[in-house]
């Protein structure tokens, strides 16, 4: 692990409650995709974040981070880039990056700001093997917490192999793609997972439901299934 002080290029708000932000670090740095860095709060509190960017591209990196007042944990990350315009960060963190097969069929699947995980992971699988067999899930409560659908959706004209199911929980009266869990959606699409790697970022209850049920119920391989939540449960 490296010790980076990274200055802060830029920060959009994409939502009401999430922000896109970019850092230029001072000094060269390697994660593999599907990493995470921590933030440096202090020498006792660091603050894992996954990275959006890919290892491909080294001119930046680049953080998608849920802040709002329910999650002050976060919030408080972003307090300091918005006043200080420059952070610490310890990287590469985590187990769950994307293995060097190339050929087998992967499902990636975020919930809400998860989605920075499959981000890294999707475009450095499209790079590596355009004509993979992808499949995208999705979810989040609201239509607006799935911020860069429209990017997600230009992949898939681009790449024919690639197929992204956008899953809404609650959605209003303007969404006309799938409702309900990501889980159930992807339990629905497959009668049985024994072929495909499985990537997965979500909360912790998400990542340890999907692991239950996929090896159970679909057949899914333990060993082929990846995501650093599974550490903790």
């Amino acid at each position: 692990m490296t010790t980076l002080s990274c200055k802060v290029t830029s920060v959009e708000a994409i939502t009401d409650t999430v922000y896109r932000v970019r850092l230029l670090p001072e000094a060269a740095f390697s994660f593999r995709a599907g990493q995470y860095l921590m933030v440096v709060m202090d020498e006792r509190d660091k603050r894992p974040f996954s990275v959006a960017s890919t290892p491909a591209e080294q001119d930046f990196i680049e953080l998608h981070i849920g802040a709002s007042e329910l999650n002050l944990y976060a919030m408080a990350v972003m307090d300091r880039i918005l006043k200080q315009q420059e952070i610490l960060v310890d990287m590469p963190h985590g187990d769950a990056w994307l293995r060097d097969e190339e050929d087998r069929p992967l499902i990636l699947i975020a919930g809400g700001t998860g989605f920075s995980y499959v981000r890294s992971i999707l475009l450095t699988a499209l790079a590596r093997n355009p004509d993979r067999d992808i499949a995208v899930y999705w979810g989040g409560r609201e239509a607006k917490h799935l911020y860069d659908l429209d990017e997600l959706e230009a992949l898939s004209v681009k790449h024919p192999h690639l197929r992204v199911e956008a899953v809404v929980e609650q959605p209003d009266a303007a969404w006309r793609g799938r409702t309900g869990t990501v889980l159930a959606a992807v339990l629905k699409d497959y009668g049985s997972l024994a072929d495909q790697d499985i990537y997965i970022a979500g909360r912790f209850e998400m990542a340890k439901i999907a692991r239950e049920m996929f090896c159970a119920d679909r057949g899914a391989r333990a060993d082929r299934m990846f995501g650093d939540a599974f550490a903790f449960i």
